[in-house]
């Protein structure tokens, strides 16, 4: 089946179907561009809503810790990585099937315009033809005409009696004339006619059947082209289903590591107080004065006033514990946490000491970083000077005491913490037995009262140590050496508890380093105190080592 043969003589119809077939191919086209800003749109919006859903933390503490928020953001991420291929669908109907099709879409206007004026061309060239092949057959049937005047004329004459013999001979060459003229448009017309059929032959059997071809395989090319630009619309959608099964996988495994009772322990980690219950109030009998005789009057009345005093001051403190229903008082945050409830502190204090525990060990790994460069300028003294590393040495040392003395106060105060939450129990349970006994009740140490001045607290710590070692700081007799000790590096010893040494001063140690980095030593003057252990090296007696 061909165009040149089939459709010889539809030259216009042709026309219209190629300009058809471009239009549509440019439809098409204008339909994957509104796709595209579909896709964009919808990718954009998707970002904005995952952009206004998902929390800005400036804090550490408003992270979520929800397993249901947790999942509900893990969500957002997977919706917005969803958003993400959306996008890459778009860039690839983009770049593969609408930039595609506007180029072809241009180079097949330019063909067919080619093509078109090909045609053009060879049918004005055979109306050409046709004209001079009908001008000469239009001359040649008017000579033929003339030439049988000619004739007639000739014949009248002839056969006129009164006709002299000189018109005879005119009309004769008259005639001859007009023969020769016949026969001369006769072979014009001849060979005119000769040359039309062979152009015309050649114009429908050779250059119009192969334009015809050409047309034909452009727009078989077209529509080529279409079936392609279908199947890659398909694909870009297709290249990212694995991508987007995984983010809808992901959002199912986030719904799925929702847990309530993991939500409800958290509800009760994070407002839990650590007091227990207020007690029952204790039956207050104002009406023992009644039956007292006369005789005791000034000793009941002393008992009573008194027990009102008692009583006054008892339900005071009584009230002072009632504020875990009421308003929790106000104040500025502590160092050591005590204006937040005994489990929240005991929090806090956790986070803290196990912050202070990075920090040391970076320190630590500093500072093993700088000895060990010490020792290679040590050994190689081209590559530096090891005394440019000391002022850093000595910042990182300080900063290593600055952290563990940090540590040891934070661990007394939870030290402090767990062990009043750990005696509450045995408190309440005697304060149930004896709860008829109104004098001298007291709040739990370290609760909260409406009024900060009712609040007990224990005795303040001076040092880190202090709460480990009270006992042994309390013996009037002080312990016996164990060894000795020289003072690698100089030590201030401003915190409480610490004691200052020069470099090269010999000290007694008293007690060993029991994995805190501190040792405990002496001077000859009795005075002691900690020292850092990597200040100071150690040289213990044999039979003392290990008590």
């Amino acid at each position: 089946m061909s165009w040149g043969t089939e459709l010889w003589d539809q030259f216009d119809s042709l026309d219209k179907h190629t300009q058809w077939g471009i239009d549509f191919l440019e439809r098409y086209a204008k339909f994957v561009k509104e796709r595209i800003e579909i896709e964009q749109n919808y990718a954009k919006q998707l970002r904005n809503l995952v952009k206004k859903y998902c929390p800005k933390r400036s804090t550490k503490d408003e992270e979520p810790r929800f397993t249901s928020c947790i999942a509900f953001f893990n969500i957002l991420n997977e919706l917005n990585d969803y958003a993400g291929q959306r996008e890459v669908v778009a860039e690839e109907m983009a770049h593969r099937v609408y930039g595609e099709l506007m180029r072809y879409a241009h180079d097949l206007k330019t063909e067919r315009k080619m093509h078109l004026q090909e045609g053009r061309k060879a049918q004005q060239y055979l109306d050409m033809c046709w004209k001079q092949m009908d001008n000469s057959k239009k001359k040649f049937e008017r000579e033929c005409r003339e030439a049988e005047k000619a004739q007639q004329s000739y014949e009248r004459l002839d056969n006129d009696t009164n006709a002299t013999k000189a018109d005879v001979e005119k009309a004769k060459q008259q005639l001859n004339l007009r023969t020769h003229m016949a026969d001369e448009n006769k072979n014009e017309y001849a060979a005119q006619l000769q040359n039309f059929n062979g152009e015309q032959h050649k114009h429908f059997y050779v250059v119009i059947p192969q334009i015809y071809k050409q047309l034909q395989e452009m727009d078989e090319r077209r529509t080529i082209k279409l079936s392609e630009c279908y199947r890659g619309f398909a694909d870009s959608e297709r290249k990212v289903i694995p991508i987007i099964s995984k983010c809808l996988e992901g959002m199912i495994l986030a719904a799925k590591s929702v847990d309530e009772r993991r939500d409800s322990q958290m509800v009760v980690d994070s407002f839990k107080s650590g007091f227990e219950p207020p007690g029952d109030f204790p039956f207050e009998d104002y009406s023992q004065h009644i039956y007292r005789t006369i005789s005791d009057g000034t000793i009941s009345a002393s008992k009573q006033e008194s027990g009102k005093v008692d009583a006054k001051t008892t339900v005071g403190k009584a009230k002072g514990k009632l504020w875990l229903f009421g308003k929790k008082p106000k104040g500025p945050a502590l160092e050591d946490f005590s204006h937040l409830p005994p489990e929240q502190r005991r929090k806090k204090l956790q986070q803290r000491i196990d912050e202070l525990n990075r920090e040391l060990q970076k320190e630590s790994d500093q500072k093993e970083a700088l000895n060990k460069m010490k020792d290679v300028y040590e050994k190689n003294p081209q590559m530096g000077d090891p005394g440019s590393l000391q002022p850093k040495l000595a910042e990182t040392m300080n900063n290593i005491d600055r952290l563990r003395m940090e540590i040891h106060k934070n661990e007394a105060w939870l030290s402090e913490v767990e062990g009043k939450t750990g005696g509450r129990g045995d408190r309440r349970h005697s304060s149930d037995i004896n709860h008829l006994v109104t004098q001298g009740r007291e709040s739990p140490e370290g609760s909260y009262t409406d009024d900060a001045n009712q609040e007990v607290r224990g005795p303040p710590q001076q040092h880190g140590h202090h709460s480990e070692f009270d006992d042994e700081f309390e013996d009037d007799d002080p312990l016996p050496a164990i060894g000795h000790c020289k003072a690698i590096y100089p030590f201030d010893g401003h915190n409480e508890g610490t004691l200052a040494m020069k470099e090269g001063e010999v000290l007694y140690i008293i007690e060993e380093d029991k994995g805190d980095g501190w040792t405990r030593a002496r001077r000859q003057n009795g005075e002691e105190g900690y020292v850092p252990t990597s200040y100071i090296d150690v040289t213990l007696e044999k039979n003392s080592k290990g008590s």
